[in-house]
């Protein structure tokens, strides 16, 4: 009889847990299950945009090999050869962005005017950059080198970098992957379709 009593309270029991479980189970599935939504405003349109700040769309690695030449006084040159590697980084500075340009469609459609993309940072890569050659004019041994030399170097290089990005094609890609981006994160948001162009 005792033994009928103990299966009778553990089947109750066992009975009580797996109807909280379900009870549980069915509440988080519901919440997880719906959606959120943003409100058909462009302001609020732009705000959910803004949260990503500046989306930094693209990196490109370039090397390039700079040279500079300095005069020295009365007679004779120093030359450096600076190989240089760096990482590009481009984007939409989405603080730019305005209600002006977010235009909201019937629907749950919205269209979308992106800032133009821009280079953000250009970050030479110290372990990977290095003095190729440096030589001063053989008939002017005296001449002493000059320290700030391998400094100018890099200052040339940081603009030959970022030309070189440009000509590479990073703004396009910026653009292209911005606009490929942000519709993904209004769509999550409860827009139903996300239209995006640039400048």
């Amino acid at each position: 009889m005792n033994s009928r009593l103990r299966w009778a309270a553990f089947g109750m029991a066992a009975g009580l847990i797996l109807a909280a479980v379900a009870f549980f189970a069915l509440r988080s599935g519901g919440a997880s299950g719906s959606s959120p939504t943003v409100a058909l405003d462009p302001a609020a349109v732009v705000h959910e945009i803004q949260r990503l700040n500046e989306l930094v769309s693209v990196k490109y690695t370039v090397q390039k090999v700079v040279g500079i030449e300095e005069k020295k006084v009365p007679l004779g040159s120093e030359k450096l050869l600076l190989f240089v590697q760096a990482d590009v980084l481009a984007g939409i500075d989405l603080s730019a962005l305005t209600a002006r340009d977010v235009k909201i469609m019937s629907d749950r459609r919205v269209q979308i005017t992106l800032p133009a993309p821009k280079v953000f940072q250009v970050i030479i890569d110290d372990k990977q950059t290095k003095v190729w050659d440096r030589r001063i004019t053989w008939w002017t041994p005296w001449v002493a080198p000059d320290p700030d030399l391998e400094r100018q170097a890099r200052l040339m290089a940081l603009d030959a970098v970022e030309k070189a990005a440009l000509e590479m094609g990073i703004l396009d890609q910026a653009r292209r992957n911005a606009e490929s981006s942000i519709p993904s994160l209004l769509t999550a948001l409860g827009m139903k379709s996300v239209t995006v162009s640039g400048t």
